[in-house]
């Protein structure tokens, strides 16, 4: 099955390029051998692909990983795009047990104090539901882009998840922000009110701010940290290869306090 699937992520890598992202949409669809799960997390990226999915009736099915830590505003928009389409987008959250093992060990906030206390936060928080969402999937549907960091930008079309035996596929992956902008407006999809604020890049509320002029539009996240180590761990390792869900716990919070974020 892996090999099978590896395959036919090599094809549809090359045959996106000509097709438009609800055609590519579709043909994962119709190739994947299995069902396919789109994780969102109601950014405008992926607000224009909830609509291709909800508006095609694709056999999609959209999840999201509510981290506990979300905007308000998040939330809200949720709330629109569920009510616009009138259809469920299906929530994951991180398990009860090691949220409190998480928190008690390094305090409410303690992802500030070292970058190994962020990663683990986005371990309970992100990748840990990750893993139930795409449980059973023979696709991963993301809203990545290019162009939106430099960790980003050497990635394909459609590429074979071997840490979770899964095609994922980014139909999106060649699409400019502007341009995305611009189908949301002319289709009146809902977006985050926060984009509107400098806002390009949203996930957790304390893990995110504004960005200012003439920074790129992940430079909100993880603001206080090495550029080129802010990802999540849903989809590479600090080492560029797909996460690993078996990665042990770092050591204690309490062990080294580093700094906080100015």
């Amino acid at each position: 099955m892996c090999a099978e699937r590896r395959h036919l992520a090599g094809e549809l890598n090359i045959s996106f390029a000509a097709l438009t992202p609800l055609e590519r949409l579709q043909a994962l669809v119709d190739r994947a051998g299995g069902p396919v799960v789109f994780t969102t997390s109601l950014g405008i990226e992926d607000q224009m692909i909830t609509h291709l999915i909800f508006s095609s009736d694709l056999p999609i099915l959209v999840k999201t990983l509510d981290t506990g830590r979300l905007f308000p505003e998040t939330y809200a928009l949720w709330r629109e795009t569920e009510e616009k389409y009138g259809r469920r987008i299906k929530a994951l959250y991180p398990q009860a047990d090691a949220l409190e093992a998480l928190v008690n060990d390094q305090g409410i906030d303690g992802f500030y104090y070292a970058p190994e206390f962020r990663k683990n936060c986005c371990s309970v928080r992100k990748v840990e539901p990750l893993a139930r969402a795409l449980a059973g999937a023979a696709g991963w549907v993301t809203g990545l882009r290019r162009d939106q960091s430099a960790n980003r930008s050497d990635m394909d079309f459609v590429s074979f998840d071997g840490a979770r035996g899964l095609i994922k596929a980014n139909p999106i992956f060649d699409w400019t922000r502007d341009a995305i902008v611009g189908f949301t407006v002319e289709q009146g999809i809902p977006v985050n009110a926060l984009h509107a604020k400098n806002f390009l890049s949203i996930g957790c509320a304390p893990c995110t701010r504004a960005i200012r002029p003439g920074e790129p539009e992940r430079a909100g996240r993880w603001w206080w940290e090495e550029e080129t180590k802010r990802e999540c761990g849903l989809h590479v390792d600090d080492a560029g290869r797909p996460i690993r869900n078996d990665a042990h716990r770092p050591a204690r919070a309490d062990a080294a306090f580093e700094r906080l974020p100015q």
